[in-house]
């Protein structure tokens, strides 16, 4: 993978960049580097990060680690090998008011905890004039999982770290969809199946036997009251007395 060096040379100008690189292995071996943050395609984060580590930079790695399991064991390892600083962006981890529920759960302040609901609502891709690709709707080539793993600085799995809080997750069943089967593709011009999925939802059953649901779209119209776009959606809540 290499940036547009054309581009990079603008944005390093436009930012005050000391200096750019559109060949990553060039920057992992630079000595004056020290970190390395993976922000690239999916398909290029386990490459990436096993080549930073083995040059002894701290690697900092967007979600999701890897496209599989076994992918992700091997940069775990390869981190653990080295013995360098890392971390995954869950950058929403240490909000206050996550830090805040953490906190008032481990002082056993709100009790047994029964359940868990996790939502994550926005209305990206929901035209279907929206192309495919690189600026538009993620492409399955190099952006395996959709929203279960969204690459974006919101994605559905931040929600997921916080359910060890209830002792980790024994239980669970999902389902997935596209809605819009095919897009145009920004690289290649042409209409194309869309390999990625649109929205997500799963129930799952803790350790401690409290119930979850997760609940992660890109079509959830409505959701932005100063949004521009269609605001047609319609919300029921029936709640006990008080």
């Amino acid at each position: 993978m290499r940036a547009d060096g054309g581009k990079a040379s603008a944005f390093s100008e436009q930012w005050g960049y000391q200096s750019f690189e559109t060949d990553w292995r060039k920057l992992v071996e630079r000595a004056d580097v020290d970190l390395i943050d993976i922000a690239s395609p999916n398909n290029t984060h386990a490459e990436i990060a096993i080549a930073a580590a083995g040059a002894g930079k701290m690697v900092l790695c967007e979600k999701p680690l890897g496209f599989n399991a076994a992918e992700a064991e091997h940069m775990v390892a390869a981190v653990e090998r080295a013995g360098v600083p890392n971390m995954v962006w869950y950058n929403y981890r240490r909000v206050p008011a996550v830090t805040l529920a953490r906190q008032l759960i481990e002082e056993g302040r709100l009790g047994r905890i029964f359940h868990y609901r996790a939502k994550f609502l926005q209305d990206w891709t929901i035209s279907a004039d929206l192309p495919q690709g690189r600026r538009g709707v993620m492409a399955a080539g190099c952006e395996r999982g959709g929203q279960r793993s969204d690459r974006r600085p919101a994605g559905a799995l931040h929600r997921h770290p916080r359910c060890g809080w209830n002792g980790g997750i024994d239980q669970v069943t999902a389902m997935t969809e596209t809605f819009i089967k095919e897009r145009p593709h920004n690289l290649t011009g042409r209409v194309e199946k869309v390999g990625i999925d649109d929205a997500s939802a799963f129930l799952a059953r803790f350790q401690n036997g409290s119930l979850a649901t997760f609940e992660a779209t890109r079509y959830a119209r409505g959701t932005r009251p100063l949004h521009a776009g269609d605001q047609r959606r319609a919300r029921l809540h029936f709640l006990g007395p008080a």
